[in-house]
């Protein structure tokens, strides 16, 4: 939105500058982009009088000018300067334009030096148009009437100090569209008082020949009310200076009168408007949906082909304007145009917005009419336009033509005045509240307010709340510490839940897993291939086709967002996710789980060969990791029944008997063909929800527990089946002294032809290291051989297996 200061003060009487202005006009949530003030280009630039203008002694086109100047205005003294200036009509007695030493020539792109021509001291410049960018012309300096006031501003006697101010209106004020909204807005902060707006009384002399119709489909929605008038016998010429020079100021070409005053009231009352040439209108005009096919040559010189149900404004032989969007061509208006229709009408803001979507046609007209403008102002927008056209063009006018009625926007809402305390935190007297309300046009009747016709956006209490706030400045809002409802410590904020997501989620991260945010939605084939994809979670009104179900496992997203990485060049990922997923469509069937997916190897390339494909043990361990972050008991089982979608003979379940923990293992290659990942590839997914509650809840931890006694290390290596799993002789040996047994590990395994060969058929051989850590008193070498003998025994019982000779 555009507009000039001097077309604001028609609006607002104010004496408030125009830094004030345009601070007001931010803090009331107009934000400004933009201002175009002639005063920091041209305000240097003042009346002088050339005293003796003689030749130059050294340059025959350069005459050595001694000019009369007053640098402090009219008012102040005057001082006489030397410059030497080339124009041809350089004269004694010349009243002209003087730029001191100092100043920027805007024309020019130059800054004004005391300088020496040809042997001559110049200070300073006599200007010609083009140097204060007027026009093009420079062929001689500016030549001004001598009863011009010397010592005056240029600027200020030609009229050109005013500002163009260029402020962003947010899409719910339309009323800022005009510069009576926001000369509104200014009045109501304080910075002046808005103006009357007389609409006159016009008593049309005769019968419109132009009739306008509504189709009856398009009364309740699309154009509820159209009315106009006939000016007949007026003249067409171009519009005043004054005019002009504003509509250019916003970046506008004056064209006619009739065209600049319907773009005068579009901007400066919100009021689009449209002439029709009375001559070019065959019969009435009718206001219908198109039936498809018509087209319209509109005044962009560009012809439309119009879609089924888009509003037209036809005569009785084709259609003349695309309502509320653009006129027609054919219909417009010349500087031979004697009579003329006016129309102004409501449009509905949706099929105007639909309408000028499909066709690509962005006008003035329909960025506010699909906003929506004040519909009880149609009427005396229509007044109002008329008597401009009789002032300014002269003719006569009918009577009204009217089809519809206005629409009904009467509506109100609480208004209570503590409410802004709470909402806002600003303690603001009531009487001031209700003074801002009513100075925005709000009618106030008790503990009611109803908005103004030119308020669509008011739709709600809050609302009120939040334009008594506006007005007052939210600049003022000085921030207080919220208190407590209790004295002390407050309690804890986030649930138990909350925070093993937090802490799994920091423990993944730090084994070097790169976090990702995937949609809860994936498609029906993916869903199926981890256990879902049933009609009790199939979204409705899914986003595409590609998201039609919600996923029962976090691993689809992290598999399709390693293919994308590959397909880019990166092999070796390690990705995680924690968040939720769906057994069904009810509140209860949603559980929020964390997922880790390694693909490629375990490490870069080096010159030690540390680099390895990754296998089902990464993915075990960094599960016990995550479990171990969020408190899970050190004794757990792990189990085979893992889901389908893992490896059957290299995967596992971690759990406490029927309640799981976490799953671990290599993902199925078929699924890792499905997704297009290149293996090898192994996950876990770990059920934060299932992981026990510690039975002492306590915000410190736990005592650190050590000894000061010395540690002993005792390797042993059993020969058992080749079917015995490594973890059933590590928990046989683990329990065999529960009291010094600290830890049991398995550091070698021993299988194969040659395993078989020395130690028979069928057979393997495990080593393990156990870890003894005594706490009474230190071991000694019959301890540590009863132990060992125990754990012998005990694996000999769980395995059947023996001590390797």
């Amino acid at each position: 939105m555009k507009f000039t200061l001097s077309w604001l003060k028609d609006h607002l009487d104010t004496d408030a500058t125009l830094d004030a202005i345009l601070t007001a006009l931010t803090d009331l949530g107009h934000e400004v982009e933009d201002v175009s003030n002639p005063e920091a280009r041209l305000g240097a630039f003042r009346i002088c009088r050339v005293i003796e203008a003689v030749q130059h002694p050294n340059a025959d086109r350069l005459r050595v000018c001694r000019v009369a100047t007053w640098p402090n205005g009219p008012e102040g003294a005057m001082e006489e300067v030397q410059v030497v200036c080339g124009a041809p009509n350089a004269r004694t007695g010349l009243v002209g334009v003087f730029a001191p030493a100092g100043t920027h020539v805007p024309g020019t792109g130059v800054d004004l030096k005391p300088g020496n021509i040809r042997g001559v001291d110049s200070n300073g410049m006599l200007c010609s148009e083009r140097e204060l960018e007027l026009s093009d012309d420079h062929n001689g300096i500016i030549d001004l009437p001598e009863d011009a006031p010397v010592g005056m501003r240029f600027i200020d006697y030609r009229g050109l100090n005013d500002p163009m101010i260029y402020v962003k209106i947010t899409p719910n004020r339309p009323d800022g569209l005009g510069v009576r909204g926001l000369a509104r807005d200014l009045a109501a902060r304080g910075l002046g008082t808005l103006k009357a707006l007389e609409i006159p009384a016009i008593k049309g002399g005769f019968a419109s020949p132009v009739g306008v119709k509504i189709d009856d489909s398009l009364k309740a929605r699309g154009c509820p009310l159209f009315a106009g008038r006939t000016i007949r016998g007026m003249k067409n010429g171009p519009s005043p200076d004054w005019m002009q020079a504003r509509l250019k100021a916003i970046g506008l070409r004056p064209i006619s009168a009739l065209v600049d005053i319907t773009n005068y009231f579009t901007f400066g009352l919100n009021r689009p408007l449209h002439v029709f040439d009375v001559a070019k209108v065959k019969g009435d005009l009718r206001i219908h949906p198109a039936a498809g096919g018509e087209e319209l040559l509109a005044l962009d010189g560009k012809t439309y082909a119009l879609k089924p149900g888009m509003m037209l404004i036809s005569d009785d032989a084709q259609p003349e304007s695309l309502a509320g969007i653009m006129g027609g061509e054919l219909s417009g208006c010349t500087e031979d145009t004697t009579d003329v229709f006016l129309e102004s009408a409501y449009w509905d803001p949706i099929t105007i917005a639909t309408t000028g979507r499909a066709l690509k046609i962005n006008s003035d007209a329909r960025y506010r009419f699909e906003r929506g403008v004040d519909p009880a102002f149609t009427l005396p927008g229509l007044d109002l336009a008329t008597q401009m056209i009789l002032d300014l063009c002269g003719g006569e006018a009918s009577e009204i033509v009217v089809d519809g009625a206005v629409p009904d926007t009467a509506r109100s809402y609480r208004f209570d005045p503590a409410r802004v305390e709470r909402l806002v935190g600003m303690e603001i007297p009531e009487a001031d509240q209700r003074a801002t309300l009513t100075a925005l046009g709000f009618t106030l009747t008790g503990d009611q307010a109803a908005p103004p016709s030119w308020r669509p956006d008011v739709q709600g209490e809050a609302d009120l709340v939040e334009e008594v706030a506006r007005v007052a400045s939210l600049s003022k809002l000085v921030g207080k510490p919220m208190s407590r409802r209790q004295p002390g410590v407050p309690k804890p904020i986030l649930t138990p839940l909350q925070t093993r997501e937090k802490a799994v989620r920091r423990a993944i991260a730090a084994l070097g897993y790169n976090e990702c945010v995937t949609y809860s939605f994936i498609d029906q084939t993916a869903a199926a291939a981890f256990g879902g994809g049933a009609d009790a979670v199939r979204v409705e009104n899914p986003i595409s086709s590609e998201m039609t179900h919600l996923r029962p496992d976090l691993l689809p997203g992290l598999l399709r967002a390693a293919a994308r990485n590959q397909a880019r060049g990166f092999m070796d990922l390690a990705l995680f996710e924690v968040g939720p997923v769906f057994s069904g469509g009810e509140p209860g069937e949603q559980v929020t789980v964390a997922t880790g997916l390694l693909i490629g190897a375990s490490a870069a390339r080096d010159p030690y060969g540390s680099r390895r494909a990754v296998d089902v043990f990464d993915a075990k361990a960094d599960a016990e990791a995550a479990l171990a972050a969020i408190g899970a008991p050190a004794k757990v089982q792990i189990t085979r029944k893992v889901p389908a979608w893992f490896h059957p003979g290299r995967a596992g379940v971690i759990g406490l008997g029927p309640n799981v923990l976490a799953t671990f293992g290599e993902v199925h290659p078929r699924l890792l063909q499905a997704f297009d990942v290149k293996g090898p590839a192994v996950a876990f997914t770990v059920q934060i929800a299932n992981v026990p509650q510690p039975k002492v809840k306590t915000p410190t931890r736990p005592a650190l527990a050590i000894s000061d006694l010395q540690a002993v290390e005792r390797d042993f290596a059993f020969v058992v089946d080749a079917g015995v799993e490594a973890l059933t002789l590590v928990n046989a040996a683990a329990g065999s002294d529960k009291a010094l047994i600290d830890s049991v590990r398995v550091f070698d395994q021993f299988t194969g032809d040659k395993a078989e060969a020395q130690m028979g058929a069928g057979k393997k051989s495990i080593a393990i290291t156990v870890r003894l850590q005594p706490q009474q008193a230190t071991l000694t070498d019959k301890d540590i051989e009863a132990v060992s003998a125990k754990i012998v025994e005990k694996v000999a019982k769980a395995t059947g297996g023996a001590l390797r000779k």
